[in-house]
């Protein structure tokens, strides 16, 4: 039997993601465009744009770069509330799973000072008699 390697809250999150294709589309452009490959094309469209392509390339290069900032930027918010989605629900997990820990180890030590208090009883009983 193969054991989670994940958080149980990271593999129902990646489930999700799975099933809704705007959001592996959002994944796909967001892991893209936080990449150096990215950068490394930027670099190289926009330098053969501006040296070889356009004379005065800065207006339309200025619309340009702005709206590719507008989009993008809309996907680190898509992100960051991704994000915030994911840790909001690991902490609830996070809470009920030490809730329950909390039960059962309050269980084990009334049970083991029920015990103890047994033996001890048990002990001084043996003694008097």
């Amino acid at each position: 039997m193969k054991l989670a390697t994940h958080h149980p809250t990271v593999l129902a999150q990646e489930a999700q993601r799975a099933n809704h294709l705007q959001l592996r589309i959002a994944d796909a452009i967001t892991s893209y465009a936080g990449s150096m490959p990215f950068v490394y094309i930027h670099i190289a469209l926009f330098a053969i744009w501006m040296l070889f392509i356009e004379k005065d390339p800065w207006p339309m290069l200025t619309l340009i770069v702005s709206l590719e900032a507008i989009f993008l930027s809309t996907f680190v918010m898509i992100g960051q509330n991704r994000q915030a989605s994911f840790q909001q629900a690991k902490a609830d997990h996070d809470f009920n799973e030490q809730e329950l820990e909390l039960k059962t180890n309050t269980e084990l030590t009334r049970e083991i000072h029920r015990l103890t208090t047994e033996l001890h009883r048990r002990l001084i009983d043996d003694a008097r008699r």
